[in-house]
């Protein structure tokens, strides 16, 4: 039997954190191994605990949620997962939450069995990354000036051409089925792909290969 997945709950509304912690503590395959007030204690918690998932507000106080994702991401790469859970549906957020390194995002207003899933999604290494969300992040890039983009790096000659005809198609936000569609294989075949583009990538999960793809001109909107 699986270890459960232990969560951390960051968020600055005491009642937020309650009412988390009962929705999560009846499900037996998740632990709540701490809580954190502001983005710093996140950071100090994380470290302490070092749970699987973090839920992480935005707007908290000292240090707010995505500075603290930055921190926790980049001081422990193949450590916790972050899932930004925040009130407030706004581009901007979403845009920097995926470019700090969460791996998901979701509104405070999902239905407390949509959390459970998501947390679960996130544990298990995948991204929780909506045609929504996707899309937002894509006009994001279409906003940027177009010299914005860096020039494709050397680790993409790794990349067999299909591989890189499925990079292309996970940034278009895809899911395994639509790409498996488009690509004529199986999507235990697509899974296996994406799983080779992250390991010679060095990315983390799906969010990372659409902002790489577009930060690097690999896919442009409508394509």
């Amino acid at each position: 039997m699986s270890p459960p997945i232990g969560v951390l709950i960051a968020d600055d509304q005491p009642l937020v954190r309650a009412g988390l912690r009962m929705i999560l503590e009846v499900e037996p395959d998740i632990d709540v191994v701490g809580e954190a007030a502001d983005g710093n204690e996140a950071v100090t918690v994380a470290g302490e605990t070092e749970p699987d998932v973090i839920l992480m507000d935005v707007r908290m106080p000292h240090l707010d949620g995505l500075e603290a994702t930055r921190r926790i991401v980049r001081s422990r790469q193949d450590g916790s997962r972050v899932l930004i859970l925040t009130t407030f549906d706004r581009d901007a957020y979403v845009y920097e939450a995926l470019l700090a390194g969460a791996s998901g995002f979701v509104l405070k207003d999902i239905a407390p069995e949509q959390l459970v899933d998501a947390i679960r999604v996130i544990a298990n290494g995948e991204a929780l990354l909506s045609p929504t969300v996707t899309r937002r992040l894509i006009e994001e890039f279409v906003r940027r000036p177009p010299d914005d983009a860096r020039p494709p790096p050397r680790e993409l000659e790794q990349l067999t051409p299909r591989e890189a005809e499925i990079l292309r198609l996970v940034a278009r936000g895809l899911s395994n089925a639509e790409i498996a569609a488009q690509a004529f294989v199986s999507e235990p075949t697509v899974k296996t792909h994406v799983a080779r583009i992250l390991m010679k990538l060095g990315l983390r999960d799906r969010v990372q290969v659409v902002v790489y793809a577009y930060e690097h001109g690999l896919a442009k909107p409508g394509q």
